[in-house]
């Protein structure tokens, strides 16, 4: 059974239809790519299904259960955890303190543990520095766990904002550009994580990609959109080979 069912999802903004009839069924463990040209709607897919904009049409199903117009912090709360294609950052923060904040979503000491100091609270806020500092261990950034991540590279900080988006421990990963910006060495590293991630985590992984060398090696099923409606969808193999993915966005572009 698909962990993520969508369904003829729809959304228009005033007169202009972004996505039209969309559907995706998501497998648990599976990791999926999204491509198109700029402005096909993809970033607004992703909007629509966690929560930032509500479809207009169309149902989104999470393990069976309707999450359409819920908010987005509780469509993350059941699973679902994302980065975004222009990044979110507290620009003055550490990144020990951005995974930190992502892990309190997570806590159960209440407000007496938070008041008073109880051993709960001490326990927790432990596992939450342990779990942060694995999480900057895994992104290879543990090193830069003090730094303000206004001072980061910007590569380095696309792997502050994924280890937040992990540390939520979701069931199901967006990645929205995850290599935007980088130079070729970095794009490899990135790949490499994505794999570690998917591995450890047995994470469902939906990713927005233009690096089409990024969503052919990792991907084991791609779709294809353009104008907001979904034109092809297949193995790496068949999207590279479809006559409709080629004319709306390949064209002669090596993608081997």
């Amino acid at each position: 059974m698909p962990i993520l069912e969508v369904r003829n999802m729809s959304h228009d903004f005033g007169g202009l239809r972004a996505v039209q009839n969309y559907s995706l069924d998501l497998e648990p463990g599976q990791i999926r790519g999204l491509i198109g040209p700029n402005g096909a709607g993809k970033t607004t897919i992703f909007n629509l299904l966690t929560g930032i904009y509500v479809p207009t049409e169309g149902e989104v199903m999470l393990n069976g259960t309707r999450i359409n117009g819920l908010p987005a912090h509780r469509i993350a709360s059941m699973g679902i955890s994302r980065t975004f294609q222009n990044l979110l950052l507290w620009r003055h923060m550490t990144v020990l303190e951005h995974v930190k904040m992502a892990r309190y979503s997570k806590i159960r000491y209440g407000l007496a543990g938070a008041f008073f100091g109880t051993p709960k609270r001490k326990r927790e806020e432990a596992e939450i520095a342990e779990r942060s500092y694995g999480l900057l261990e895994m992104m290879g950034i543990r090193h830069l766990a003090d730094q303000v991540v206004l001072n980061l590279p910007y590569g380095a900080q696309r792997r502050v904002e994924m280890a937040r988006a992990l540390a939520t421990e979701p069931r199901i990963l967006l990645l929205d550009e995850p290599t935007a910006g980088m130079n070729p060495e970095e794009l490899v590293q990135i790949m490499e994580i994505v794999r570690k991630v998917h591995k450890d985590f047995g994470l469902a992984i939906l990713l927005i990609e233009h690096r089409l060398k990024v969503v052919m090696e990792l991907c084991h099923k791609i779709q294809t959109v353009n104008f907001g409606e979904l034109i092809a969808e297949g193995t790496p193999e068949e999207i590279q080979n479809d006559p409709k993915v080629i004319d709306a966005y390949l064209g002669k572009e090596n993608v081997g």
